[in-house]
């Protein structure tokens, strides 16, 4: 008569659905004798996640931490490219000197472009943010970074938008074509680009695994020259804008000197005399040209210094890439100066700075420090 009670009452709770809505019993107490006792959990522990689930009522599971953070990596590396795509599509557009009826609708659909492709920018970063917000695949540290990049966006636009009302603006001293005004133009990029380097360092920060470095005092200073150096890469590329906004590269197209003298006489023309910096084009060319210099100079003196240090193989790979593209940008920039800056290549020009830059981060985040 017992077996036929309990055969069946334990062909049920063997059932694993069934197994989930019994409590179960804690592990046999080590007491020397030879009858364990078995204790049912203390309330709120549960063995499996599904059990947890169960109880929550949530039902939910997340990705595993290094799951998500490949996720959310390949999804920021998307965006930057993103950026990228709109920082290449609006330096197309700047390129407007001169401009036949043909040139004209070129520079239109590239506009017109620039502002469909910019609205997608913005698409590609929040609505997948607000999926990965409620999905809880983001830390806390990491939901602060995304909800200043989508901040980021929006400002984007809205300075886009401030730059575009400046060239509708009519200039009582000016008899030009229309064109914006050179402080939004480096200020839409300048925002662009910070926009761009926060979302590719994240990307790869989360993707590529970290190099255990051992903390010498040649490491150190390599690693605050790489950080000096993608700094003067950076403000190099933000002073292009000032050349495109003010058609600098139309008015010496000569290397190494200007004209006939190594420094123009015109060069401080403009008064008061910090006004030149920014609105003299004979002095934002020749700064231009001395930030140039100056970056292809510390690029050179930084992959020497590298080669010093023992490094990682990936390491060396990032110096030996920022030193040739940085030659060639060199080599892009001053073919383009004395081809009076034909717009293909001035945009292939305009590309390479971003190119140059994204390397430069690249070597950064090669020699960042574990944190402890």
């Amino acid at each position: 008569m017992q077996r036929l009670l309990f055969l069946p009452l334990r062909s049920l709770l063997g059932n694993p659905c069934l197994r989930l809505l019994v409590p179960r019993m804690a592990p046999r107490a080590q007491c020397g004798c030879s009858c364990g006792i078995r204790r049912p959990l203390r309330p709120g522990q549960y063995s499996t996640i599904s059990e947890v689930s169960l109880q929550s009522g949530r039902g939910k599971m997340s990705l595993p931490s290094k799951a998500a953070e490949r996720v959310v990596g390949r999804w920021l590396l998307i965006c930057s490219g993103t950026v990228a795509g709109a920082v290449i599509l609006g330096g197309v557009t700047s390129l407007n000197h001169d401009m036949t009826l043909a040139e004209f609708k070129f520079i239109w659909y590239m506009e017109y472009s620039h502002r469909m492709w910019g609205r997608l920018v913005g698409l590609a970063y929040i609505l997948p943010a607000a999926y990965f917000w409620k999905k809880g695949w983001l830390s806390r540290g990491m939901k602060g970074r995304v909800l200043a990049l989508c901040g980021l966006v929006c400002f984007q636009g809205l300075l886009g938008w401030y730059m575009v009302k400046s060239g509708l603006e009519e200039k009582p001293d000016s008899h030009d074509i229309p064109r914006v005004s050179q402080y939004r133009l480096a200020a839409h990029l300048g925002s662009a680009l910070v926009l761009y380097c926060i979302s590719l360092w994240t990307s790869l920060s989360l993707l590529l695994p970290q190099h255990k470095l051992p903390e010498t005092r040649q490491l150190l200073w390599l690693r605050r020259f790489a950080h000096g150096t993608a700094g003067l890469v950076f403000l190099t590329a933000l002073s292009g804008a000032f050349v495109a906004g003010l058609d600098a590269g139309l008015v010496y197209n000569s290397f190494p000197k200007m004209g006939d003298s190594w420094i123009p006489e015109d060069l401080f023309t403009i008064s008061p005399i910090l006004r030149n910096v920014f609105e003299n084009p004979t002095t934002v060319q020749f700064d231009h040209r001395i930030l140039g210099i100056t970056s292809v100079t510390a690029i050179t003196v930084l992959y020497f210094f590298s080669r010093r240090i023992p490094l990682p193989q990936r390491t060396k790979m990032a110096a030996v890439t920022l030193l040739a593209l940085a030659y060639t940008q060199v080599g892009l920039g001053i073919t383009t100066l004395l081809m009076y800056v034909p717009t293909p290549l001035a945009a292939t020009h305009q590309s390479g700075s971003l190119a140059l830059l994204s390397v430069a981060l690249w070597l950064m985040n090669e020699l960042r420090r574990i944190p402890k």
